[in-house]
């Protein structure tokens, strides 16, 4: 399962918005809690679908094909242009290697290329190649997908392409999407992969841990409309999307996860968040109910995600889900310096990097 299927149906909810749900369950408040400050800091962007802030500097993996650093008078520098389907960006903990993404191909005809480029010091360039990782080891063969009974369905002949199979194993996908810095190098979230990736500094690859598949309730109507024919209700796991990563300050990694299937309203929100220990690959579910969650920041003790169907960052303390701030088209969300986050919107909203001043807003 690729982001780029999202974004897809992204744009299909941008000529609905009626579709979209502004405030998911989750968000139990008596009174609004108060607006956070936000300031635009550029709107010199076409799809900003992941930012990094370090060592003073706010950049951003642009979808329109480039890494780039965002100025102070509100343009981007290019970094690294011609990049296709960039998405992730990442300095390393000392600041001195850059790490992005690209990704080239989607539906119908599929990935031909997807991976990270490593640039340093005096010219140093690495790559890692996650699709030839991918085809080599396919590390969510072991996950199980589909019809939970697969004797209670069978597939509609007259249904057109695209009909999803009654029963499978993971499948060959790669779509390197989210990067942050872990050690000597860097945790890739693998859209396509359905796995976190050890990417060292010299570009090698090895899987850090593999995701599990998401259980959805599915009625027999819902099913008839993605070509099965069942006897009655269903449950069909779908495959998990990681689609970003970081480290939180208790050394493990936090990732969000959108749930595969339908990712817009229409099955909910089922959206995630886990919390994965990176010496030995386990996980646990840190909280749910968020609808498209595509990026995610650690601050102050806080979660806060962005959640694209929803068009808001929201914050998670102790399991819970609130809204934090509406952002309409809420994409990437970055943690900086004394409190202070930067987020990107785009695909459903027009597209901008802001910073919001998070001392304003609601303290749990």
């Amino acid at each position: 399962m690729r982001v780029a299927r999202i974004l897809i149906a992204a744009t299909a909810l941008a000529a609905g918005a009626s579709l979209i749900i502004a405030t998911p369950a989750g968000a139990h408040t008596t009174k609004p809690p108060p607006t956070p400050t936000s300031t635009v800091l550029t709107t010199a962007v076409g799809a900003p679908f992941n930012l990094e802030v370090r060592h003073g500097r706010v950049l951003v993996a642009d979808g329109a094909g480039l890494v780039g650093k965002v100025r102070s008078d509100g343009t981007v520098k290019t970094l690294v242009g011609g990049v296709e389907g960039a998405s992730g960006v990442a300095l390393s903990r000392n600041g001195k290697y850059l790490a992005y993404t690209h990704t080239v191909g989607g539906p119908p005809a599929g990935i031909t290329d997807s991976g990270v480029t490593i640039q340093g010091p005096r010219a140093f360039t690495a790559t890692a190649d996650t699709l030839a990782y991918e085809k080599a080891n396919n590390p969510d063969k072991v996950n199980h997908y589909g019809l939970a009974d697969p004797s209670k369905c069978t597939l509609d002949p007259n249904a057109p392409q695209g009909v999803p199979p009654l029963s499978y194993t993971g499948a060959i996908d790669s779509h390197a999407y989210s990067l942050t810095a872990f050690g000597s190098g860097f945790v890739l979230a693998d859209a396509g992969a359905n796995a976190l990736l050890r990417i060292s500094r010299t570009g090698r690859i090895s899987t850090l841990a593999v995701l599990p598949p998401q259980p959805a309730k599915v009625t027999k109507e819902a099913a008839a409309g993605f070509g099965l024919i069942c006897a009655g209700d269903v449950t069909y796991n779908f495959e998990p999307v990681p689609t970003d990563v970081e480290v939180g300050v208790d050394g493990f990694l936090y990732v969000t996860t959108l749930p595969g299937g339908p990712e817009d309203p229409s099955f909910g929100a089922r959206g995630k968040v886990y919390r994965v220990n990176p010496w030995n690959g386990k996980f646990r579910e840190v909280a749910t109910g968020l609808l498209g969650p595509t990026n995610l920041a650690i601050s102050g003790g806080r979660i806060y995600v962005a959640e694209l169907f929803a068009g808001r960052i929201s914050v998670i303390r102790h399991g819970k889900v609130a809204e934090f701030l509406p952002l309409p088209g809420a994409l990437a969300v970055e943690a900086g310096k004394g409190g202070a986050l930067y987020a990107a919107t785009g695909i459903t909203g027009p597209p901008s990097i802001v910073r919001i001043d998070t001392r304003k807003g609601w303290r749990h």
